[in-house]
């Protein structure tokens, strides 16, 4: 098949339906939040169809449903919990999950085969010295999921062990003449970055029944190669309702705004340290993995201790990521950092962007959370190193120039990014001060960089809610309309 640039799959510009969409999906996911149901099961069947509804069969046989869920990243961690939280309050029947995840998913009532930390592992060179645990930890999954005989696996990002695992276990229920388990990845690999990548999709399809896009146009391009999927939106989007819940918020202006005086209070921070000239709070991210925040810490200290000549005041909200060895660590090195700093513990979305509203301007590594920081309006400077082998590989293979999403979906450096070898301190705080003389007006309106304007009209804000619960309990729910 002809391969589109990635910038043509997301058009910036806004259609009245799926703006009518738009308005009448939140209108619909209010009156639910709300407690009222009227028009769900209307809406329902209009927007969907169904082949199948084996998986609802087989659980309506067995008195309950069992779902195998396996996260390997914070960032999936909140992904497959919110899934979860969905399936229970919807569920027509009792739910019990199994499966591999952090402290979001245990919430949900996840108790984790073992520590997700175990398979959050990035990059290739960096794989080798973790070989070992990894191959124990996937064997340990596939015995795990076995025994626990699920109706429905759920594979969440991690594609290098999600799909190692979907693999095998579809191979260990062929040697037992078994009818298993239906597969689902949530998070299409991103086969538009990489050289041959749509040509992979097809071999997907052996062990992978259905894949969750988070993209526009995914859905298109993996059907297209033989793999069923469906379009469910950003799950980032979730947080615009629940932060602006009761407000009055138009689809053109998605965004979240935290309370940055109640952040100032709570850290005796004076209002001036976030408008005066020549002062500035700096919110850092440097990851979630213990191996790459080790990396970007060492960076970003000698960039803060570059930068304390050129801002007399200078503060940093360190956000830590809800994993002990990083925090551990976290806590080690910053009695040693260059600069004042508070650290924010992971997990606690309010604070997050409350310290994102009472910052000038954030230094993060490569994520979600560059579209998070979109969403709250906060410029940001983007930092990435791996091992050199890694980086070798990624420069030799990628497809496209850029590392952060939105710059990804609108093919231009809205924020800029320092990657590789260019990735220094000196690079760093060079950077950071040209990005805080720029006005905050270079920021795109956050949806549409998301997929809210997807032809067919779904958003995440309604997707992940219902959309996806629904291809998991019907088996192969496909948006018709």
């Amino acid at each position: 098949m002809n391969s589109l640039p990635v910038s043509a799959w997301f058009s910036p510009s806004i259609d009245t339906d799926a703006q009518s969409m738009l308005k009448m999906l939140l209108r619909t996911i209010r009156d639910i939040k709300n407690g009222g149901e009227m028009g769900f099961s209307s809406l329902l069947r209009r927007s969907f169809s169904v082949r199948s509804r084996t998986v609802v069969d087989m659980g309506d046989k067995d008195g309950e449903l069992r779902v195998f869920i396996v996260a390997g990243e914070v960032s999936g961690d909140s992904i497959a919990s919110r899934l979860m939280a969905s399936l229970k309050k919807l569920s027509p029947l009792p739910i019990r999950f199994s499966g591999v995840g952090g402290p979001r998913m245990s919430k949900e009532g996840l108790e984790s085969l073992f520590p997700m930390e175990d398979i959050s592992v990035m990059g290739m060179w960096e794989l080798l010295p973790h070989l070992n645990k990894f191959r124990v930890r996937l064997k340990e999954t596939i015995e795990g999921a076995i025994l626990f005989q699920p109706h429905v696996v759920v594979t969440v990002d991690s594609k290098g062990f999600s799909f190692r695992l979907l693999k095998q276990l579809r191979a260990r229920y062929g040697w037992q003449e078994l009818n298993g388990p239906l597969h689902f990845h949530y998070v299409a690999p991103s086969f538009w970055a990489w050289k041959g990548g749509e040509a992979r999709l097809k071999g997907l399809a052996n062990f992978v029944d259905h894949i969750l896009c988070i993209l526009p146009n995914e859905e298109a391009v993996c059907k297209l190669n033989g793999l069923d999927a469906t379009f469910v939106g950003h799950p980032v989007l979730e947080d615009i309702f629940e932060f602006n819940l009761g407000k009055q918020a138009s689809p053109h202006d998605l965004k979240i705004e935290g309370n940055s005086e109640d952040f100032r209070r709570k850290y005796a921070l004076s209002s001036e340290v976030a408008s005066l000239e020549g002062a500035a709070v700096i919110s850092l991210l440097p990851g979630s993995r213990l191996q790459e925040v080790i990396r970007m810490l060492s960076i970003f200290a000698h960039t803060f201790d570059q930068l304390k000549d050129s801002i007399p005041e200078l503060i940093t909200v360190i956000h830590v990521a809800p994993n002990q060895h990083v925090e551990n660590y976290i806590d080690g090195v910053i009695r040693k950092w260059p600069v004042p700093a508070i650290l924010i513990p992971g997990g606690h979305q309010h604070l997050k962007y409350d310290a994102f509203s009472a910052s000038r301007i954030a230094l993060c590594t490569s994520g979600t959370v560059a579209m998070e920081l979109q969403l709250a309006r906060l410029p940001c400077v983007v930092a990435y190193r791996a091992h050199i082998l890694t980086e070798w590989y990624i420069q030799y293979k990628a497809k496209i120039p850029y590392i952060s999403l939105p710059n990804i979906l609108t093919d231009s450096a809205i924020i800029p990014e320092a990657l590789f070898q260019a990735c220094t301190p000196t690079n760093l705080a060079s950077l950071l001060m040209r990005t805080l003389r720029r006005e905050r007006s270079w920021l795109l309106p956050s949806f549409k960089c998301y997929g809210t304007n997807h032809p067919a009209g779904p958003t995440s804000l309604f997707s992940s809610l219902f959309l996806k619960l629904f291809c998991l309990l019907c088996g192969y729910g496909v948006a018709t309309q």
